[in-house]
């Protein structure tokens, strides 16, 4: 069985309901559970965007969960998100970028990294996980499963992602799983990424001044 779709979901204000992000595959309501936190540790307070011409993913699996972490102020704040979870992906012509808003006698800035930009070298990740608020693609899915309960997401193969370890999401609460994941023209806000491996060929970091370097526009 696939899924393709395009489209992308927009938080209008702290709630618990989302719309699935990565996988895409439909309208469907998620209830998050309170308090639930979806990475190990605080999260900054800045989301980040990342673009890719195609990310390429075995094993996929999603659920809903919260981050929670002190905003540029000190202040604790959470944010709804959707974890997804790939055994393996394969991404091409990656960027990766944060604005820092205000810095003293500067102004805005912007961090911009650039990986797997030539032909044959792409961005390798393994076990990762991405919490994400937004994000568009065109998406295909192989041997989808929606529905799941979180928790048994991996029952039958505890090699696979599950939920990710160390943390709190509702092993009862709306997951969905696919045997692989396809996603062209990514764009997506982020506030966390975590990996067992990660390789970036052609890693290009940079600064600069102003939003105008952002991996893309709003």
């Amino acid at each position: 069985m696939k899924s393709q779709v395009r489209g992308g979901t927009r938080w209008k204000r702290f709630a618990v309901v989302m719309v699935p992000s990565v996988a895409a595959t439909a309208a469907i309501g998620v209830g998050l559970a309170q308090g639930a936190l979806a990475a190990s540790f605080s999260i900054s307070g800045q989301d980040f965007k990342v673009s890719a011409d195609s990310l390429v993913g075995k094993d996929f699996v999603q659920y809903g969960s919260v981050d929670g972490g002190k905003d540029l102020e000190g202040k604790d704040f959470a944010e709804p998100v959707a974890v997804s979870g790939f055994s393996e992906a394969w991404i091409t012509n990656m960027c990766q970028s944060v604005v820092t808003p205000k810095v003293p006698f500067v102004g805005d800035v912007t961090l911009r990294l650039e990986a797997g930009t030539e032909a044959g070298k792409k961005v390798y990740a393994k076990g990762i996980y991405l919490d994400v608020a937004e994000l568009q693609a065109d998406a295909e899915f192989g041997n989808i499963d929606i529905g799941v309960a979180a928790g048994a997401l991996n029952k039958e193969d505890p090699t696979k992602p599950g939920i990710q370890p160390n943390t709190k999401a509702n092993p009862y609460g709306f997951a969905q799983r696919a045997k692989d994941a396809t996603l062209l023209d990514v764009k997506q806000k982020a506030w966390a990424t975590t990996a067992a491996t990660f390789k970036l060929p052609n890693l290009n970091l940079s600064l600069h001044r102003g939003t105008s370097a952002e991996c893309y526009k709003d």
